[in-house]
C-alpha cells in the first residue's frame, strides 16, 4: 500500500534496460522520491531481465501491475508472430525461469491509488493505449473510468493531456529502458504531494545499453532490431 505526503516515481516500461532504471532510480532518490509505481514491461526484450527484475523487487514500498510483456512472457501463444517477438520471449523465459514468468504475469492488470488509475496500456488492453493526440477510439478506452486522472504507459511517448472526454487527465510517464520519441535518455515521471506530475529525463549511456543486447544475444536478429531502438529511441527501426 502506498502512503499520503510522500513522492512518488512512475516507471514504466523498463524492458530489462538496467543501466537505465539505475540511472532513473539515482535521480529519483535525488528529487525525493520514495515511494514507487511500477507499470509493467519490466524484463522483455533487455540485455539484463534478471537483474532488472532484481532490482525492481528492491524497492519499497511499491506496486506492480502487469504490462502486456509480461503477459506474452507468461503465455507466449498471446503474442504477435514477428521476427522479434517470439524470439525476445524465448529469451527472456530463458534468462528469468519458470517461478519468476509464472510471479509477474500473475500481477494485476490495474491499480487504484488516491484517485488515480494506473493501467499499462489502457482500462481496456494492455496493448492498446493513448497517444500524444487524441484517436477516434479514445473514448472508447475511456468507457466507465470514474477516476480524475489516468497513468498509463506502453507507446514509450511521455506526455500530459486532458481528454475531452469527462475532462480525465492523461498520463504516460514514458519508458524508463526504451523511449520512442527520438530523445534516448530515460523517461519517467515524479507525483509531488501536491499532486503534480513533473515528466523528468535521465542521460545515460545508452550506447552501451545497446552494445550488452548485441552482446548477450549475439548474432541473434531480434536483439540487434532493439538495439538500434534503444540507440536512436524509436520503434521504426
Amino acid at each position: 500500500m502506498l502512503y499520503t505526503r510522500h513522492m512518488l516515481a512512475l516507471l514504466y516500461d523498463v524492458h530489462g534496460n538496467l543501466d537505465a532504471l539505475d540511472a532513473v532510480l539515482a535521480d529519483a532518490r535525488g528529487q525525493g522520491a520514495d515511494r514507487w509505481l511500477l507499470g509493467g514491461d519490466y524484463a522483455l526484450f533487455g540485455a539484463q531481465p534478471e537483474a532488472t527484475v532484481e532490482r525492481l523487487r528492491a524497492l519499497t514500498p511499491a506496486v506492480w501491475i502487469r504490462g502486456n510483456g509480461e503477459r506474452w512472457t507468461a503465455d507466449p501463444g498471446a503474442a504477435p508472430d514477428n521476427p522479434v517477438v517470439p524470439p525476445a520471449i524465448a529469451a527472456a523465459r530463458d534468462a528469468l525461469g519458470d517461478a519468476t514468468v509464472a510471479e509477474l504475469g500473475a500481477l494485476p492488470a490495474d491499480a487504484l491509488h488516491e484517485g488515480t488509475r494506473y493501467v499499462h496500456g489502457s482500462p481496456v488492453s494492455d496493448v492498446r493505449s493513448f497517444l500524444p493526440r487524441p484517436a477516434d477510439d479514445e473514448d472508447e478506452l475511456l468507457a466507465g473510468v470514474a477516476e480524475p486522472r489516468l497513468v498509463f504507459g506502453h507507446t514509450h511517448l511521455p506526455f500530459l493531456r486532458i481528454a475531452a472526454t469527462g475532462g480525465i487527465e492523461l498520463v504516460n510517464p514514458g519508458s524508463v529502458g526504451m523511449p520512442f520519441d527520438g530523445d534516448p535518455r530515460a523517461a519517467y515521471a515524479l507525483v509531488h504531494d501536491d499532486r503534480r506530475v513533473e515528466h523528468r529525463r535521465v542521460a545515460y549511456d545508452h550506447g552501451a545499453a545497446a552494445a550488452r543486447l548485441r552482446e548477450r544475444w549475439p548474432g541473434e536478429a531480434w536483439a540487434d532490431t532493439v538495439a538500434r531502438r534503444v540507440e536512436q529511441a524509436r520503434m521504426d527501426v
